[in-house]
């Protein structure tokens, strides 16, 4: 019988699987986004910084921004679900072979702004709803200072990979 590994070791593989998943997408990193991981969950996080402010007078964060954390949110997601069996056996190296993972691709997104983001962090949880070897569709919630106050939310549809090459 094969012995468990050691929870560090399967700690480290998680972190280090979703580090290069996150490292090899540069807007993820252009927009200063971060992945707290505990367990098999994760959570955006959109520090605040003034440029991503849209409208100065509000001030609000920018639509466009919103949704690009929205949509990178279900990606990430999405890729990290996808392969969260073979992490766990050990058997993905996510350390990307060619240091480009084939993500989803986006087939459209809908994004409800509810309320005005303010000028202060954000976050956002994604979930898949259904996830087949050819299509899968993800919701995601952002929210910033109250996790039942939402400003923000969507619904994705996405092309999944060719996982056979």
């Amino acid at each position: 019988m094969k012995r468990p590994e050691p929870v560090q070791v399967v700690k480290q593989r998680r972190d280090a699987a979703l580090q290069a998943l996150v490292e090899a997408v540069p807007y993820i990193n252009y927009l200063g986004i971060l992945f707290d991981r505990r367990g098999d969950e994760l959570t955006a996080v959109l520090p605040y910084r003034d440029d991503l402010i849209g409208n100065p007078m509000l001030p609000a964060l920018h639509g466009g921004v919103t949704a690009a954390f929205l949509e990178t949110t279900a990606i990430v997601e999405l890729s990290w679900s996808s392969r969260w069996n073979e992490i766990e056996q050990g058997g993905a190296d996510i350390q990307l072979e060619d240091r480009h993972p084939r993500l989803p691709k986006t087939i459209d997104l809908t994004v409800d702004y509810l309320r005005s983001g303010l000028p202060r962090d954000a976050y956002a949880r994604a979930r898949v709803v259904r996830s087949g070897r050819r299509y899968a569709s993800v919701q995601v919630e952002a929210w910033q200072d109250n996790r039942d106050r939402l400003f923000a939310q969507a619904t994705g549809h996405f092309l999944m990979p060719n996982r056979d090459g």
